[in-house]
């Protein structure tokens, strides 16, 4: 019999910790057959999980201290070395999480990732990809970065290119991604000098699938599997995709029709909007997943409640089970007598 994937869970991160984190680890644990690690004040937990019981409790890992939302990453990660987000890190590390998930301080979980876990072989700079809805029912885009890195050079372009592809087809089980770099215009020739010189490198890389220049309007077409573009920008794009789908849904809230056609209405497209829902609702994604690094890490949305949690832990199950890791690094995996040639490391 398979073992679990163990997940170590930053239960003192984020803006509705412990509560929602544990309520999210807890049916996490019940679905989809993982063994959660929460990690952080015993007591606040062991609080949490009264208000929700369970035949099966996560283990609890002690953890004294908690780096807040408003502390400097690297200064706050060294002066607490007990710190949940690290211990939570040295789990993985030490072999006894297979990956970590997070919704604290998203610059405390990568710099933390980095001091513990160390970037792969052939990355220098790890990214942040999160899974966007597109026009096409069922094939999503992922992009990345979204905001590990505001300053980028070309070649880190090219890597995210490359492990965004790797994600797409192995996790999200699309065949040979489409990647694209998003850009002010299609033509080779547009865009700031960071955009031109990412493009040929894109372009040159016989294991990306590079199509050419994204514009802003392209990203959610589902012409794109994959789209590429710095930190700042991507960050940007990931606020405000998430604002817009918090302004959709409110909108059908308050255009249904109220009273007794009102409530038959809604009952009639309740599948209907529920599947709208997945589709635009950024806590249906679970957050993003840092690539490039020595681990699993899944950063989750700082508001996070217990759906987006249980949806970061899939996340973070399914990038265990298909060894994105190890195809990133170019591994020799059995199951796959064509990854020779589309998994080998970017070193160039």
């Amino acid at each position: 019999m398979a073992s679990r994937e163990r997940i170590a869970i930053d239960a003192m991160g984020g803006d509705h910790a412990p509560g929602e984190i544990v309520a999210g680890a807890i049916r996490a644990q019940e679905e989809l057959g993982v063994e959660v690690l929460l990690v952080g004040d015993p007591h606040a937990i062991e609080s949490s999980l009264k208000q929700h019981p369970s035949s099966r409790l996560p283990e609890i890992v002690p953890a004294e201290d908690v780096v807040g939302m408003d502390e400097e990453p690297l200064v706050s990660l060294k002066r607490k070395p007990k710190a949940s987000i690290n211990v939570a890190m040295d789990l993985v590390k030490q072999k006894r999480a297979d990956g970590v998930v997070s919704a604290g301080h998203s610059g405390a979980a990568m710099a933390a990732a980095l001091l513990r876990l160390g970037r792969l072989r052939g990355i220098d700079r790890p990214a942040i990809g999160a899974v966007f809805p597109t026009l096409i029912e069922g094939k999503p885009v992922i992009v990345l970065d979204v905001g590990a890195n505001v300053d980028c050079r070309p070649k880190y372009l090219e890597q995210f290119g490359l492990m965004g592809s790797i994600y797409s087809e192995y996790v999200l089980g699309i065949h040979e991604p489409k990647v694209g770099l998003l850009n002010i215009g299609e033509e080779e020739s547009k865009g700031n000098d960071l955009a031109i010189r990412a493009h040929q490198l894109l372009q040159e890389n016989p294991r990306i699938a590079f199509i050419g220049n994204a514009e802003g309007r392209d990203v959610l077409s589902g012409r794109f599997d994959v789209i590429v573009c710095d930190g700042f920008v991507g960050n940007v794009l990931l606020k405000f995709a998430e604002a817009v789908g918090e302004v959709v849904l409110q909108i059908l809230r308050e255009e249904l029709p109220q009273g007794l056609h009102g409530q038959i209405g809604t009952a009639i497209l309740k599948p209907n909007l529920k599947r709208i829902k997945q589709r635009i609702d950024h806590a249906e994604h679970g957050g993003g997943l840092l690539l490039g690094v020595a681990g699993i890490c899944i950063i989750s949305h700082g508001s996070s409640q217990a759906p987006s949690i249980f949806n970061a832990i899939r996340l973070a199950k399914e990038a265990i089970d298909n060894r994105v890791l190890e195809r990133i690094q170019g591994k020799d995996l059995k199951d796959s007598p064509e990854s020779a040639a589309t998994n080998q490391s970017s070193e160039q």
